[in-house]
């Protein structure tokens, strides 16, 4: 049986699950964290995970490691300037969330799967698959991040197993598509915005994010928001040991929007620096997102025609980045990379 749930709502928090039953192997644990992983994308779109698997040690490896990148001077972070596999460093303004808005106050440094440029799935199509790039000035960096990005990974095909659960798929359903996943990692330094300012000036603009789900670090700091039917932004306040997992449109197309790609935004109002550390898992370039596959409820047709994950994304990217040569036009949300 296909599951209900009540669709998104005007929630005033974001619910908090703990993920180790996807690990522990008890009778049961399993199923009862997806369905609360899928309720809470129903009717949130949002939620905190603990107990993730991912060794706090790497967390604080990575970002340590991200601040020490950030602090290198400008010139020495361009010499590994984003490349059209979209790898490497994005400098202030590269990217905004929709046409008219400012660009958002941030820099980040993005790499994803390392494969060699040999690999047999990458074509001329397959734009953003291959080797990362990292800075010779700080060898440092790709054994923090990329040690990072793997145990995040494990972490996502765990959650894989739980959206299968929740929807009554067989449960390597997703995993089975994610073997050399579009997963995009990337640190984000935010700077401090003057918080008695109201001048459209955003760390990331309203948006939504475009992939499958997105796993996020937070420091304590804090500046993420999360918008309900009331149009009410809602605070992601950070909580220790937790990441931020939300769904993207991706996966809200996959499952015909029983779940909920829903607008969120940063704000840095601290007066700190912020840094974030979020990781968007996607499945591999030729997964066809179709609804009909998702085990539709009866009398239920499909929302959205078949897309190739892969050209889907691409497309995205190609209105979301400046230095794609497209940046101005925009569109509703793109993620925060």
């Amino acid at each position: 049986m296909v599951k209900r749930w009540s669709g998104t709502t005007g929630f005033s928090e974001i619910p908090l699950i703990d993920i180790g039953g996807l690990r522990s192997g008890a009778p049961g644990a399993a199923r009862r964290v997806a369905d609360e992983i899928c309720r809470a994308s129903a009717e949130v779109g949002f939620f905190y995970v603990t107990n993730h698997g991912v060794p706090q040690a790497a967390i604080d490896r990575a970002i340590g490691a991200a601040r020490a990148f950030f602090a290198l001077p400008e010139a020495t972070k361009a010499e590994v300037k984003v490349n059209p596999r979209h790898r490497g460093f994005l400098g202030m303004g590269g990217a905004k969330m929709y046409a008219g808005a400012k660009s958002d106050r941030k820099e980040s440094f993005v790499w994803g799967l390392e494969l060699p440029a040999d690999d047999p799935d990458i074509t001329p199509e397959t734009t953003l698959m291959g080797p990362n790039q990292w800075p010779d000035a700080m060898p440092e960096l790709q054994a923090a991040l990329y040690g990072y990005y793997g145990h995040a990974l494990a972490c996502g095909r765990d959650m894989l197993r739980a959206f299968a659960l929740g929807l009554d798929l067989p449960e390597g359903f997703f995993v089975d598509r994610f073997r050399k996943p579009l997963a995009r990692a990337s640190v984000i330094h935010y700077p401090p915005q003057d918080p008695e300012r109201d001048d459209g000036q955003f760390g990331v603009g309203p948006h939504t994010d475009y992939g499958f789900i997105t796993i996020l670090h937070q420091d304590e700091v804090g500046g993420l928001e999360v918008l309900n039917t009331d149009k009410a932004w809602v605070k992601a306040t950070p909580i220790p040991g937790s990441f931020v997992v939300n769904v993207g449109d991706l996966l809200a197309r996959w499952s015909n929007d029983r779940f909920a790609s829903t607008p969120h935004r940063v704000i840095n109002r601290s007066g700190r620096e912020r840094y974030s550390m979020p990781v968007f898992f996607d499945p591999d370039w030729g997964t066809v997102i179709d609804p009909r596959d998702c085990g539709l409820p009866p009398g239920t047709e499909a929302t959205y025609a078949p897309v190739g994950a892969g050209e889907h994304i691409r497309g995205r990217f190609d209105r979301a980045f400046q230095y794609r040569g497209k940046g101005a036009e925009g569109e509703k949300g793109v993620a925060f990379v």
